[in-house]
């Protein structure tokens, strides 16, 4: 009988409950622990739950979701999909979508390099900085809107703790001494390859400086430009013939300042017009 252990009744609990039993907490076979199923699985109210062979059922501490998979959520100081804290956190800015895009796509399969934000112009470089903060901005030297050099100068005194280098297809010498001034840390052309790139990128994070050697070579040997800056911007700009209303549209200046800046570029080089103006300078590697 279910209230009787060799043949000696047990005694009655309250209501005339036998007091021990089989699925009592004192009879002869223990019945299910406090917050536990048939078979020993965990519920919810017994203390740490446990699945079926005493697996965690999948919380595997932060940035984990059942199952053990690491989530984009790493702890403090990381962003949704990002890697840990040790990352270096890069911004890409190029007009060129397709460069751009294949760059950052390269990148992203290097395990310490983390592209944080991409801009296609110079005023949305400076607002992705602004808003990620990254370690390395590389910037493309030509953009709508400012170039690289100008950015490089500007997130220089808002963000000091941000390196910046130029990446560019007109890596001429003129362009480099721009740069250096602007305290940018990397120069490379645009035919380097991604997985130079990403090392030039760690090498400009550690603080150190990597400029092209054929570029570096060239702008010993070009000696100084007496060009300013502007003139040195507008002349480029009309080198290949374009109008002064358009160099006045992208260097964002009127018509007649372009004209002033290229008739004091031509006084300088004793160029006849602008157009001679800009071959002798980029001859001599000023522009």
């Amino acid at each position: 009988m279910s209230g009787e252990r060799n043949g000696t009744p047990a005694p009655a609990g309250p209501g005339g409950a036998p007091a021990g039993g089989p699925d009592g907490p004192t009879g002869g076979g223990a019945g299910p622990d406090r917050g536990t199923e048939p078979g020993g699985r965990g519920t919810e109210s017994g203390g740490p739950v446990t699945a079926p062979g005493g697996r965690r059922p999948g919380f595997g501490g932060p940035g984990t979701e059942p199952g053990g998979r690491r989530t984009g959520f790493d702890g403090p100081g990381t962003e949704p999909g990002g890697p840990g804290g040790d990352a270096v956190r890069v911004l890409l800015a190029d007009d060129e979508h397709l460069i751009r895009g294949a760059l950052a796509a390269l990148l992203g399969l290097e395990d310490d390099l983390y592209v944080v934000a991409e801009a296609a112009s110079g005023p949305e470089a400076l607002a992705m900085a602004r808003a990620h903060r990254p370690d390395v901005a590389v910037l493309d030297l030509q953009m709508p809107g400012a170039d690289g050099v100008k950015v490089a100068t500007l997130l220089r005194s808002e963000l000091p703790g941000c390196r910046t280098m130029i990446v560019t297809s007109h890596g001429r010498p003129g362009h480099l001494k721009r740069a250096l001034a602007a305290g940018v840390r990397g120069f490379v052309p645009k035919t380097v390859s991604a997985q130079r790139l990403a090392e030039i990128i760690r090498t400009v994070h550690a603080g150190n400086r990597y400029v092209d050697p054929e570029l570096a070579a060239d702008a010993i040997s070009a000696g100084d430009s007496p060009l300013t800056v502007r003139e040195a911007e507008v002349l480029e700009l009309a080198a290949d013939g374009a109008p002064v209303t358009e160099i006045a549209a992208r260097a964002a200046l009127s018509p007649g300042t372009v004209r002033n800046y290229l008739s004091s570029a031509a006084a300088k080089l004793g160029a006849e017009n602008r157009h001679t103006a800009a071959r002798l300078a980029r001859e001599r590697g000023w522009v």
